[in-house]
Protein backbone atom coordinates (compact mmCIF):
# COMPACT_ATOMS: atom_id res chain seq x y z
CA UNK A 1 0.00 0.00 0.00
CA UNK A 2 2.76 2.32 0.91
CA UNK A 3 4.15 1.79 -2.35
CA UNK A 4 1.35 2.71 -4.28
CA UNK A 5 0.71 5.57 -2.59
CA UNK A 6 4.21 6.89 -3.66
CA UNK A 7 3.76 5.84 -7.10
CA UNK A 8 0.54 8.13 -6.79
CA UNK A 9 2.61 10.66 -5.10
CA UNK A 10 5.37 10.60 -7.60
CA UNK A 11 3.51 11.57 -10.61
CA UNK A 12 2.52 15.49 -9.29
CA UNK A 13 5.76 15.89 -8.04
CA UNK A 14 7.67 14.98 -11.47
CA UNK A 15 5.01 17.20 -12.87
CA UNK A 16 5.73 20.23 -10.84
CA UNK A 17 9.72 19.40 -11.26
CA UNK A 18 9.00 19.28 -15.20
CA UNK A 19 6.80 22.71 -15.03
CA UNK A 20 9.86 24.14 -12.46
CA UNK A 21 12.24 23.53 -15.17
CA UNK A 22 10.40 24.38 -18.09
CA UNK A 23 9.72 27.89 -16.21
CA UNK A 24 13.52 28.09 -15.89
CA UNK A 25 14.12 27.68 -19.14
CA UNK A 26 11.30 29.83 -20.53
CA UNK A 27 13.01 32.82 -18.31
CA UNK A 28 16.59 32.56 -20.02
CA UNK A 29 15.21 31.91 -23.59
CA UNK A 30 12.35 35.22 -22.99
CA UNK A 31 15.54 37.07 -21.26
CA UNK A 32 17.35 36.06 -24.65
CA UNK A 33 15.28 37.81 -27.09
CA UNK A 34 13.18 40.55 -25.06
CA UNK A 35 16.33 43.21 -24.97
CA UNK A 36 16.91 43.85 -28.35
CA UNK A 37 13.93 45.20 -29.11
CA UNK A 38 14.56 47.57 -26.56
CA UNK A 39 18.41 48.90 -27.38
CA UNK A 40 17.26 51.94 -29.06
CA UNK A 41 15.20 53.08 -25.78
CA UNK A 42 18.20 51.77 -23.50
CA UNK A 43 20.43 54.16 -25.52
CA UNK A 44 18.55 57.47 -25.32
CA UNK A 45 18.40 56.79 -21.48
CA UNK A 46 21.96 56.28 -20.99
CA UNK A 47 22.96 58.85 -23.50
CA UNK A 48 24.81 56.19 -25.91
CA UNK A 49 24.20 55.80 -29.57
CA UNK A 50 21.82 52.86 -30.70
CA UNK A 51 24.35 51.50 -32.12
CA UNK A 52 27.08 50.76 -30.32
CA UNK A 53 24.77 49.05 -27.49
CA UNK A 54 25.85 45.26 -28.72
CA UNK A 55 28.00 45.35 -25.54
CA UNK A 56 24.76 44.46 -23.34
CA UNK A 57 23.76 41.61 -25.55
CA UNK A 58 27.65 39.73 -25.79
CA UNK A 59 28.11 40.07 -21.84
CA UNK A 60 25.33 38.11 -21.22
CA UNK A 61 25.60 35.53 -24.23
CA UNK A 62 29.46 35.34 -23.36
CA UNK A 63 29.09 34.74 -19.73
CA UNK A 64 26.73 32.04 -20.01
CA UNK A 65 29.55 30.21 -22.48
CA UNK A 66 31.79 30.78 -19.88
CA UNK A 67 29.93 28.57 -16.82
CA UNK A 68 28.39 25.79 -19.37
CA UNK A 69 31.73 24.01 -18.91
CA UNK A 70 31.31 24.03 -15.15
CA UNK A 71 27.72 23.69 -14.47
CA UNK A 72 27.95 19.92 -13.97
CA UNK A 73 30.58 20.13 -11.82
CA UNK A 74 28.69 22.91 -9.71
CA UNK A 75 25.94 20.82 -9.64
CA UNK A 76 27.46 17.31 -8.51
CA UNK A 77 29.70 19.41 -5.90
CA UNK A 78 26.72 21.64 -4.79
CA UNK A 79 23.17 19.38 -5.23
CA UNK A 80 20.73 20.32 -7.60
CA UNK A 81 18.35 22.40 -5.58
CA UNK A 82 20.68 24.62 -4.46
CA UNK A 83 22.34 25.26 -7.62
CA UNK A 84 19.11 25.79 -9.14
CA UNK A 85 18.02 28.36 -6.48
CA UNK A 86 21.21 30.05 -6.67
CA UNK A 87 20.64 30.31 -10.05
CA UNK A 88 17.06 31.72 -9.80
CA UNK A 89 18.51 34.16 -7.65
CA UNK A 90 21.09 35.52 -9.35
CA UNK A 91 18.74 35.96 -12.23
CA UNK A 92 16.49 37.79 -10.75
CA UNK A 93 19.42 40.05 -8.96
CA UNK A 94 21.07 40.45 -12.13
CA UNK A 95 17.50 41.88 -13.45
CA UNK A 96 16.98 44.19 -10.42
CA UNK A 97 20.44 45.45 -11.03
CA UNK A 98 19.75 45.75 -15.18
CA UNK A 99 16.91 48.19 -14.41
CA UNK A 100 18.77 50.10 -11.30
CA UNK A 101 21.73 50.86 -13.92
CA UNK A 102 22.13 54.66 -14.58
CA UNK A 103 25.25 54.07 -17.39
CA UNK A 104 26.00 51.28 -20.42
CA UNK A 105 29.10 49.67 -17.80
CA UNK A 106 26.73 49.24 -15.24
CA UNK A 107 23.91 47.29 -17.32
CA UNK A 108 26.45 45.38 -19.00
CA UNK A 109 28.14 44.27 -15.32
CA UNK A 110 24.44 44.06 -14.18
CA UNK A 111 23.96 41.24 -17.03
CA UNK A 112 27.25 39.51 -16.24
CA UNK A 113 25.07 38.82 -13.12
CA UNK A 114 22.02 37.43 -14.53
CA UNK A 115 23.97 35.55 -17.23
CA UNK A 116 25.73 33.71 -14.40
CA UNK A 117 22.23 32.54 -12.96
CA UNK A 118 21.04 31.79 -16.55
CA UNK A 119 23.73 29.85 -17.40
CA UNK A 120 22.83 27.11 -14.58
CA UNK A 121 18.77 27.07 -15.30
CA UNK A 122 18.58 24.53 -18.06
CA UNK A 123 21.80 22.81 -17.79
CA UNK A 124 21.06 21.84 -14.16
CA UNK A 125 17.55 21.63 -14.75
CA UNK A 126 17.91 18.88 -17.35
CA UNK A 127 20.48 16.75 -15.32
CA UNK A 128 17.67 17.03 -12.59
CA UNK A 129 15.53 15.90 -14.84
CA UNK A 130 18.30 12.41 -16.09
CA UNK A 131 18.09 11.64 -12.70
CA UNK A 132 14.53 11.81 -11.58
CA UNK A 133 12.79 10.89 -14.60
CA UNK A 134 12.71 6.81 -16.18
CA UNK A 135 15.33 6.42 -19.06
CA UNK A 136 11.86 5.44 -20.93
CA UNK A 137 10.24 8.80 -19.92
CA UNK A 138 13.07 11.51 -20.57
CA UNK A 139 12.86 12.17 -24.18
CA UNK A 140 9.04 12.68 -23.70
CA UNK A 141 10.80 14.84 -21.25
CA UNK A 142 13.22 17.01 -22.79
CA UNK A 143 10.28 17.65 -25.45
CA UNK A 144 8.13 19.09 -22.89
CA UNK A 145 10.37 21.49 -21.06
CA UNK A 146 11.80 22.43 -25.03
CA UNK A 147 8.24 24.23 -25.65
CA UNK A 148 9.19 27.17 -23.09
CA UNK A 149 12.98 27.77 -25.79
CA UNK A 150 10.07 27.73 -28.61
CA UNK A 151 7.86 30.43 -26.73
CA UNK A 152 10.20 32.83 -25.52
CA UNK A 153 11.63 33.91 -28.60
CA UNK A 154 8.70 33.83 -29.70
CA UNK A 155 7.08 36.50 -27.44
CA UNK A 156 10.24 38.17 -26.08
CA UNK A 157 10.38 41.25 -28.77
CA UNK A 158 6.89 42.04 -28.99
CA UNK A 159 6.38 42.06 -25.40
CA UNK A 160 9.94 43.89 -25.01
CA UNK A 161 8.78 46.59 -28.01
CA UNK A 162 5.29 46.65 -25.41
CA UNK A 163 7.06 47.34 -22.04
CA UNK A 164 9.80 50.13 -23.92
CA UNK A 165 6.68 51.81 -25.66
CA UNK A 166 3.60 51.77 -23.23
CA UNK A 167 6.18 51.85 -20.06
CA UNK A 168 9.75 51.74 -19.82
CA UNK A 169 12.83 49.91 -20.98
CA UNK A 170 13.32 48.55 -16.96
CA UNK A 171 9.96 46.85 -17.29
CA UNK A 172 11.81 44.32 -19.41
CA UNK A 173 13.86 43.44 -16.56
CA UNK A 174 11.41 43.90 -13.64
CA UNK A 175 9.33 41.49 -14.85
CA UNK A 176 11.83 38.78 -13.87
CA UNK A 177 11.36 39.56 -10.20
CA UNK A 178 8.21 37.97 -9.26
CA UNK A 179 8.81 34.86 -11.49
CA UNK A 180 12.07 34.62 -9.55
CA UNK A 181 10.42 34.31 -6.29
CA UNK A 182 7.64 32.16 -7.20
CA UNK A 183 10.43 29.95 -8.72
CA UNK A 184 12.55 29.79 -5.37
CA UNK A 185 9.61 28.77 -3.69
CA UNK A 186 8.93 25.83 -6.09
CA UNK A 187 12.51 24.79 -5.97
CA UNK A 188 12.76 24.72 -2.46
CA UNK A 189 9.38 22.08 -2.58
CA UNK A 190 9.48 20.19 -5.91
CA UNK A 191 13.57 20.52 -6.64
CA UNK A 192 15.05 17.32 -5.66
CA UNK A 193 18.53 17.59 -3.67
CA UNK A 194 20.76 15.23 -6.24
CA UNK A 195 24.36 15.43 -5.86
CA UNK A 196 27.10 13.17 -8.26
CA UNK A 197 27.89 9.62 -6.62
CA UNK A 198 32.22 10.20 -7.26
CA UNK A 199 32.93 13.79 -7.72
CA UNK A 200 35.55 14.20 -10.54
CA UNK A 201 37.83 16.64 -9.97
CA UNK A 202 37.80 19.77 -12.03
CA UNK A 203 40.45 21.25 -13.84
CA UNK A 204 40.27 24.24 -12.75
CA UNK A 205 43.86 25.82 -14.80
CA UNK A 206 42.41 24.32 -17.93
CA UNK A 207 38.61 26.40 -17.13
CA UNK A 208 40.50 29.38 -16.44
CA UNK A 209 42.31 29.04 -19.98
CA UNK A 210 38.68 28.41 -21.93
CA UNK A 211 37.30 31.25 -20.38
CA UNK A 212 40.46 33.48 -21.08
CA UNK A 213 40.33 32.48 -24.70
CA UNK A 214 36.61 33.06 -24.90
CA UNK A 215 36.55 36.51 -23.32
CA UNK A 216 39.12 37.59 -25.39
CA UNK A 217 38.19 36.62 -28.42
CA UNK A 218 35.02 38.37 -27.93
CA UNK A 219 36.47 41.60 -26.80
CA UNK A 220 38.66 41.75 -29.63
CA UNK A 221 35.78 41.18 -31.91
CA UNK A 222 33.71 43.85 -30.28
CA UNK A 223 36.92 46.08 -30.12
CA UNK A 224 34.86 48.60 -28.12
CA UNK A 225 37.60 50.84 -25.49
CA UNK A 226 40.69 49.24 -28.00
CA UNK A 227 43.12 50.47 -30.03
CA UNK A 228 44.11 49.15 -33.55
CA UNK A 229 47.07 47.37 -31.96
CA UNK A 230 45.13 46.39 -28.92
CA UNK A 231 42.62 44.51 -30.63
CA UNK A 232 45.33 42.45 -32.26
CA UNK A 233 47.22 41.82 -28.85
CA UNK A 234 43.46 40.65 -27.06
CA UNK A 235 43.29 38.77 -30.07
CA UNK A 236 46.49 37.02 -29.83
CA UNK A 237 46.80 36.00 -26.61
CA UNK A 238 42.85 34.82 -26.54
CA UNK A 239 43.88 32.11 -29.13
CA UNK A 240 46.83 31.23 -27.66
CA UNK A 241 44.82 30.31 -24.46
CA UNK A 242 42.38 28.45 -26.05
CA UNK A 243 45.30 26.55 -27.87
CA UNK A 244 47.10 26.04 -24.82
CA UNK A 245 43.75 24.64 -23.21
CA UNK A 246 43.77 21.61 -25.76
CA UNK A 247 47.54 21.09 -25.67
CA UNK A 248 47.03 20.88 -22.10
CA UNK A 249 43.97 18.93 -22.21
CA UNK A 250 45.62 16.01 -23.83
CA UNK A 251 48.04 15.51 -20.84
CA UNK A 252 45.79 16.14 -18.39
CA UNK A 253 43.74 12.90 -16.97
CA UNK A 254 40.65 14.84 -16.34
CA UNK A 255 40.07 17.44 -18.47
CA UNK A 256 36.48 19.71 -19.12
CA UNK A 257 36.83 18.41 -22.41
CA UNK A 258 38.73 15.53 -23.73
CA UNK A 259 40.04 16.21 -27.25
CA UNK A 260 39.25 12.03 -27.97
CA UNK A 261 35.47 13.86 -28.41
CA UNK A 262 37.18 15.27 -31.85
CA UNK A 263 38.37 11.62 -33.38
CA UNK A 264 34.67 11.63 -34.06
CA UNK A 265 33.81 13.54 -37.53
CA UNK A 266 30.41 14.64 -37.12
CA UNK A 267 31.10 16.11 -33.94
CA UNK A 268 34.13 18.10 -35.31
CA UNK A 269 33.06 19.02 -38.16
CA UNK A 270 28.95 20.51 -36.46
CA UNK A 271 30.76 21.93 -33.61
CA UNK A 272 33.17 24.04 -36.19
CA UNK A 273 30.32 24.63 -38.52
CA UNK A 274 28.18 25.58 -35.43
CA UNK A 275 30.98 28.06 -34.83
CA UNK A 276 31.27 29.79 -38.13
CA UNK A 277 27.62 29.47 -39.67
CA UNK A 278 25.92 30.92 -36.16
CA UNK A 279 28.30 34.04 -36.37
CA UNK A 280 26.30 35.47 -38.87
CA UNK A 281 23.21 33.96 -38.20
CA UNK A 282 23.55 34.94 -34.19
CA UNK A 283 23.57 38.78 -35.07
CA UNK A 284 19.57 38.80 -36.74
CA UNK A 285 17.84 39.04 -34.05
CA UNK A 286 20.37 42.39 -32.48
CA UNK A 287 20.53 44.05 -36.23
CA UNK A 288 17.48 43.59 -37.22
CA UNK A 289 15.05 45.48 -34.30
CA UNK A 290 18.00 48.05 -34.63
CA UNK A 291 17.21 48.43 -38.41
CA UNK A 292 13.57 48.63 -38.02
CA UNK A 293 14.08 51.60 -35.40
CA UNK A 294 16.98 53.28 -35.61
CA UNK A 295 16.71 53.69 -39.95
CA UNK A 296 13.09 53.00 -40.73
CA UNK A 297 11.09 54.85 -38.19
CA UNK A 298 9.41 52.01 -36.58
CA UNK A 299 7.93 51.79 -32.94
CA UNK A 300 9.73 49.58 -30.52
CA UNK A 301 5.79 48.18 -30.46
CA UNK A 302 6.16 47.37 -34.33
CA UNK A 303 9.77 46.37 -34.40
CA UNK A 304 9.04 43.76 -32.22
CA UNK A 305 5.62 42.18 -33.77
CA UNK A 306 7.64 42.29 -37.01
CA UNK A 307 10.23 39.74 -35.42
CA UNK A 308 7.12 37.10 -34.95
CA UNK A 309 7.20 35.85 -38.49
CA UNK A 310 10.95 34.13 -37.88
CA UNK A 311 9.91 32.56 -34.78
CA UNK A 312 6.60 31.42 -36.31
CA UNK A 313 8.34 29.95 -39.36
CA UNK A 314 10.97 28.29 -37.24
CA UNK A 315 8.24 26.57 -35.52
CA UNK A 316 6.49 25.70 -38.72
CA UNK A 317 9.54 24.29 -40.01
CA UNK A 318 10.78 21.79 -37.05
CA UNK A 319 8.12 19.08 -38.38
CA UNK A 320 10.11 18.84 -42.33
CA UNK A 321 13.29 19.20 -41.11
CA UNK A 322 13.94 15.24 -40.96
CA UNK A 323 11.98 14.17 -43.66
CA UNK A 324 14.33 16.46 -45.47
CA UNK A 325 17.53 15.17 -44.30
CA UNK A 326 16.36 11.15 -44.52
CA UNK A 327 15.78 12.43 -48.28
CA UNK A 328 18.97 14.33 -48.81
CA UNK A 329 21.47 13.34 -46.48
CA UNK A 330 23.13 15.87 -43.64
CA UNK A 331 26.00 17.50 -46.17
CA UNK A 332 23.42 18.65 -48.82
CA UNK A 333 20.85 19.70 -46.54
CA UNK A 334 23.40 21.74 -44.55
CA UNK A 335 26.00 23.05 -47.76
CA UNK A 336 22.22 24.32 -49.43
CA UNK A 337 20.95 25.56 -46.43
CA UNK A 338 23.99 27.44 -44.93
CA UNK A 339 24.05 29.27 -48.58
CA UNK A 340 20.22 29.63 -48.25
CA UNK A 341 20.97 31.23 -44.71
CA UNK A 342 23.26 33.87 -46.18
CA UNK A 343 21.47 34.56 -48.98
CA UNK A 344 18.39 35.66 -46.92
CA UNK A 345 20.42 37.38 -44.02
CA UNK A 346 22.37 39.12 -47.40
CA UNK A 347 18.70 40.53 -48.90
CA UNK A 348 18.05 42.14 -45.88
CA UNK A 349 21.01 44.79 -47.28
CA UNK A 350 18.58 45.61 -50.06
CA UNK A 351 16.15 46.90 -47.24
CA UNK A 352 14.68 50.47 -47.72
CA UNK A 353 11.93 52.90 -46.69
CA UNK A 354 8.62 52.46 -48.88
CA UNK A 355 8.99 49.18 -49.73
CA UNK A 356 5.90 46.79 -49.71
CA UNK A 357 5.34 45.48 -45.55
CA UNK A 358 4.44 42.04 -47.32
CA UNK A 359 8.01 41.80 -49.11
CA UNK A 360 9.56 42.34 -45.35
CA UNK A 361 7.19 39.96 -44.15
CA UNK A 362 8.54 37.60 -46.76
CA UNK A 363 11.82 37.92 -45.97
CA UNK A 364 11.27 37.18 -42.42
CA UNK A 365 9.42 34.05 -43.00
CA UNK A 366 12.08 32.77 -45.17
CA UNK A 367 15.05 33.45 -42.70
CA UNK A 368 13.22 31.60 -40.09
CA UNK A 369 12.14 28.75 -42.14
CA UNK A 370 15.89 27.87 -42.98
CA UNK A 371 17.32 29.46 -39.49
CA UNK A 372 15.47 26.77 -38.36
CA UNK A 373 16.60 23.60 -40.55
CA UNK A 374 19.81 25.01 -39.97
CA UNK A 375 19.71 24.37 -36.38
CA UNK A 376 18.09 21.27 -36.01
CA UNK A 377 20.17 19.87 -39.01
CA UNK A 378 23.33 21.40 -36.92
CA UNK A 379 22.73 20.44 -33.55
CA UNK A 380 21.50 16.72 -34.79
CA UNK A 381 24.40 16.07 -36.33
CA UNK A 382 26.81 17.10 -34.06
CA UNK A 383 25.52 15.05 -31.12
CA UNK A 384 24.64 11.69 -33.54
CA UNK A 385 27.20 9.68 -33.19
CA UNK A 386 27.84 10.23 -29.11
CA UNK A 387 27.98 7.38 -27.12
CA UNK A 388 26.74 7.34 -23.65
CA UNK A 389 30.15 8.08 -22.04
CA UNK A 390 30.42 10.81 -24.26
CA UNK A 391 27.24 12.29 -24.76
CA UNK A 392 26.87 14.69 -21.64
CA UNK A 393 30.11 15.91 -22.26
CA UNK A 394 29.82 16.82 -25.93
CA UNK A 395 26.49 17.91 -25.40
CA UNK A 396 28.10 20.75 -22.88
CA UNK A 397 30.70 21.60 -25.42
CA UNK A 398 27.72 22.01 -28.01
CA UNK A 399 26.31 24.37 -25.69
CA UNK A 400 28.93 26.43 -25.13
CA UNK A 401 29.96 26.56 -28.81
CA UNK A 402 26.62 27.94 -29.33
CA UNK A 403 26.35 30.47 -26.81
CA UNK A 404 29.90 31.48 -27.81
CA UNK A 405 28.92 31.89 -31.52
CA UNK A 406 26.20 34.15 -30.05
CA UNK A 407 28.66 36.20 -28.32
CA UNK A 408 31.29 36.39 -30.97
CA UNK A 409 28.65 36.96 -34.12
CA UNK A 410 26.70 39.93 -31.83
CA UNK A 411 30.08 41.36 -31.38
CA UNK A 412 31.82 41.10 -35.20
CA UNK A 413 28.24 42.54 -36.26
CA UNK A 414 28.65 45.42 -33.95
CA UNK A 415 32.20 46.16 -34.76
CA UNK A 416 30.95 45.55 -38.68
CA UNK A 417 28.26 48.20 -38.34
CA UNK A 418 30.66 50.56 -36.48
CA UNK A 419 32.87 50.00 -39.38
CA UNK A 420 30.72 51.09 -41.68
CA UNK A 421 29.29 53.73 -40.17
CA UNK A 422 33.04 55.67 -40.26
CA UNK A 423 33.01 54.83 -44.15
CA UNK A 424 28.98 56.44 -44.50
CA UNK A 425 28.45 58.16 -41.70
CA UNK A 426 25.73 58.66 -38.92
CA UNK A 427 24.48 61.92 -39.40
CA UNK A 428 20.90 61.10 -41.35
CA UNK A 429 19.04 58.21 -41.28
CA UNK A 430 19.67 57.45 -45.05
CA UNK A 431 23.28 57.07 -44.16
CA UNK A 432 23.01 54.60 -41.29
CA UNK A 433 20.69 52.96 -43.64
CA UNK A 434 23.52 51.95 -45.72
CA UNK A 435 25.45 51.18 -43.08
CA UNK A 436 23.11 48.75 -42.23
CA UNK A 437 22.52 47.67 -45.84
CA UNK A 438 26.51 46.53 -45.70
CA UNK A 439 26.37 44.72 -42.45
CA UNK A 440 23.72 42.40 -43.79
CA UNK A 441 25.54 42.03 -46.73
CA UNK A 442 28.77 41.16 -44.86
CA UNK A 443 27.56 38.76 -42.23
CA UNK A 444 25.61 37.10 -44.91
CA UNK A 445 28.65 36.34 -47.22
CA UNK A 446 30.51 35.33 -43.55
CA UNK A 447 27.53 32.81 -42.91
CA UNK A 448 28.17 31.03 -46.74
CA UNK A 449 31.57 31.10 -46.32
CA UNK A 450 30.81 28.33 -43.69
CA UNK A 451 29.09 26.29 -46.06
CA UNK A 452 32.70 24.82 -47.11
CA UNK A 453 32.94 23.23 -43.59
CA UNK A 454 29.69 21.10 -43.93
CA UNK A 455 30.93 19.71 -47.23
CA UNK A 456 33.29 17.69 -45.16
CA UNK A 457 30.09 15.73 -43.84
CA UNK A 458 29.95 12.02 -45.22
CA UNK A 459 27.39 12.02 -47.73
CA UNK A 460 25.88 8.37 -46.24
CA UNK A 461 25.01 10.18 -43.53
CA UNK A 462 21.33 10.76 -43.72
CA UNK A 463 18.82 10.69 -40.90
CA UNK A 464 18.85 11.92 -37.24
CA UNK A 465 19.32 8.68 -34.99
CA UNK A 466 15.61 7.85 -33.35
CA UNK A 467 16.86 7.82 -30.10
CA UNK A 468 18.53 11.34 -30.34
CA UNK A 469 16.73 14.35 -29.98
CA UNK A 470 17.36 17.61 -30.95
CA UNK A 471 19.55 19.90 -28.56
CA UNK A 472 16.86 22.14 -27.27
CA UNK A 473 16.89 25.35 -26.65
CA UNK A 474 19.77 27.50 -27.84
CA UNK A 475 17.81 27.55 -31.15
Amino acid sequence: MTSEAEAATADPVRKSLLWLVAVGFFMQTLDATIINTALPAMAASLGESPLRMQSVVVAYALTMAMLIPASGWIADRFGTRRVFFSAIVLFALGSVLCALSHSLGQLVAARVVQGLGGALLLPVGRLSLLRTVPRGEFLQAMSFVAIPGLIGPLLGPTLGGWLVQYASWHWIFLINVPVGLAGCIATLKYMPDLRGVTIKRFDSVGYAMLAFGMVAISLALDGVGLRQGGVLVVLIFGFASIAGYWLRASRTPEPLFAPSLFHVPTLSIGLIGNLFSRLGSSCMPFLVPLLLQVSMGYSPVHAGLMMLPIALAGMAMKRFATPLIRRNGYRKVLVVNTILVGCTMASFGLTAPGQPMALHVLQLLAFGAVNSLQFTAMNTITLKDMDGSMASSGNSLLSMVQMLAMSMGVAAAGAVLAGYNGVFGTDTPAHTLDAFQATFATMGLITIASALIFWHLPSEVRAPHPAQPEVSGQG
